[in-house]
């Protein structure tokens, strides 16, 4: 029995008991072969409840620090973030996003699922902000279709991102749009407005799906201002 298999049979129980999560159009995201699952990011937490209610595994990158604790602590986080499909990426370089992104791109021409969140970090206030262009890159470059997707009450229990899951904190959603197919753009990766135009596309429908507000301003400048 494979972690991730592991995990959902000891984890995904207690977590419809407590949380009662909806999820709505998963039998949109295609059953087998690479794809890209793009939304947006409210709190820590929805890294854990999307592998967990997802058929497939979904793999994801995450922070290298997740996986490098030392003691029983440092190991039983270790296990549970690779189980839950978290790849380890040092994203802190200079060429962070690279890795990042030839990350997925390994991915998915494995035939695996890749979820990403286009904003690149979470949101600082709850709102929609505006997607980076590394979902339109993994698209062209692989063919892979998008699936959007929108995480909604997260942060109500989980608020800030910090500390454990609130119990009664609401309800959580998520909400599977259809698949989005780029083909029409293959062989212009490199191409800017191309690249902006797909990423915006995209960002539509997760706006759509989740309702929320929507900023034109990067997330991470929005939490330096």
């Amino acid at each position: 029995m494979s972690r991730f298999i592991l995990l959902k049979v000891l984890v995904g129980p207690l977590l419809k008991l407590l949380f009662r999560p909806r999820v709505e159009g998963i039998e949109r995201v295609p059953g087998e072969g690479p794809v890209i699952l793009a939304g947006n990011h409210l709190t820590f937490i929805d890294s854990v409840i999307l592998p967990l209610i997802s058929k497939r595994q979904v793999f994801f990158i995450g922070k290298e620090e997740y996986v490098r604790g030392r003691g029983l602590k440092g190991r039983a986080m270790a296990w549970f973030f690779t189980a839950v499909g978290m790849v380890p990426v040092d994203r802190d370089g200079g060429h962070g996003g690279v890795a990042a992104l030839m990350t997925g791109r390994r991915i998915l021409e494995e035939g695996r699922m890749f979820g990403i969140y286009p904003e690149g970090t979470r949101s600082p206030d709850g709102r929609l902000y505006r997607g980076r262009t590394g979902i339109a890159r993994l698209t062209l470059m692989t063919g892979a279709p998008v699936v959007p997707f929108a995480m909604i009450g997260t942060d109500r229990v989980q608020p800030g991102g910090k500390g454990l899951p609130r119990i009664g904190g609401g309800r959580i959603t998520v909400r599977f749009g259809q698949p989005l197919d780029f083909s029409r753009y293959e062989g212009m990766d490199r191409d800017r407005y191309v690249l902006r135009a797909v990423t915006d596309e995209v960002m539509t429908e997760v706006m759509r799906l989740s309702g929320q507000e929507y900023v034109d301003m990067y997330a991470t400048k929005a939490k330096a201002a």
